[in-house]
């Protein structure tokens, strides 16, 4: 049976209260750290991408002995931790060189695990260039048939959303978007890129968009994976019936957001429709009397015909 220890002060309580589940997720928050075995190239990705998911990332520096293939509890205890639902894990050895293994973890148990191999890695300070701030959210663009070929193959892009889209946020400015990662999967290998949005003069209200590499930047090698089942995936994306949206009558949402609403009216006469008096509308005085000499003429037209 497992303990439960009480939190003995306030401090205490509230770190255990922002560990509990909510109805409203926090920004999920991603750690980085690395096996007793690591190469330079491994050691740099971690920084890198602890650097650019500040400040919802955690680096442990330290090595630590654990394989997370063969044992879930060392990863599941660090995450417990640190805090954080996702983790990007850096080994290197003889038989699989320049490892990094992604993955999520649901209810304080691993979900999901992809094991990539780097290869012609550009670290992040390779390139000259100024950096996008930090904590922005990132406009992720996700590229290939690979995606697409097989369930697994999905689960695998759906890993990666989850692991680089950053914060949620409810509106995006678009002045504040300085952050683009590329995935794009083609030749059996993953080409992970982040570039840096310029917005340049063009000579009108709409401006010149530009991308500039900033790294980092490194082609992946897909190895193994530990995808969770098909009743398990379904559990994790479960939402509770008080976070779902009420339902309104005549009341509906497109695909981008917009608020779409139907109005039912009676038949209207719009003869009678009382609208706003303007003077260009009012008859003129020639018309007036073109209408009143038009008008006794019909009534001696209609008295001749009774007198007849």
């Amino acid at each position: 049976m497992q303990r439960i220890v009480k939190p003995k002060t306030q401090r205490g309580r509230r770190a255990l209260e922002k560990k509990e589940p909510k109805i409203f997720e926090n920004s999920k928050n991603a750690l980085m750290f690395k096996g007793g075995n690591t190469s330079q190239t491994v050691t740099q990705i971690l920084k890198d991408w602890h650097t650019l998911k500040k400040p919802n990332a955690t680096l442990f520096s330290k090595k630590n002995a654990t394989k997370p293939f063969e044992d879930q509890t060392s990863v599941e205890f660090f995450a417990s931790k640190a805090d954080s639902s996702l983790f990007m894990f850096g080994s290197h050895s003889k038989k699989r060189p320049h490892n990094i293994v992604i993955g999520r973890l649901f209810d304080g148990q691993v979900l999901d695990m992809v094991e990539f191999g780097v290869t012609n890695f550009t670290s992040l300070q390779d390139f000259k260039t100024l950096k996008a701030a930090t904590g922005i959210k990132p406009c992720l663009v996700i590229s290939g048939d690979f995606f697409e070929d097989s369930d697994d193959n999905r689960r695998i892009k759906n890993l990666l959303i989850d692991f680089f889209r950053g914060p949620t946020v409810e509106k995006v400015s678009l002045s504040g978007l300085e952050h683009v990662i590329s995935i794009t999967a083609t030749n059996g290998k993953i080409y992970l890129r982040s570039y840096r949005i310029l917005m340049k003069k063009s000579g009108s209200k709409v401006p010149r968009v530009e991308l500039e590499a900033m790294g980092p930047a490194a082609d992946l090698v897909l190895r193994r994976t530990r995808l969770a089942s098909d009743d398990l995936f379904k559990r994790a994306l479960k939402k509770s019936a008080t976070a779902k949206p009420k339902k309104k009558k005549n009341i509906s949402r497109d695909d981008l957001g917009n608020k779409l609403g139907r109005i039912h009216m009676k038949t209207q006469a719009f003869d009678k429709l009382q609208v706003r008096k303007v003077k260009g509308l009012k008859k003129r005085k020639a018309e007036q009397e073109v209408n009143g000499t038009e008008n006794e003429m019909k009534k001696q037209k209609t008295e001749e015909t009774a007198a007849t």
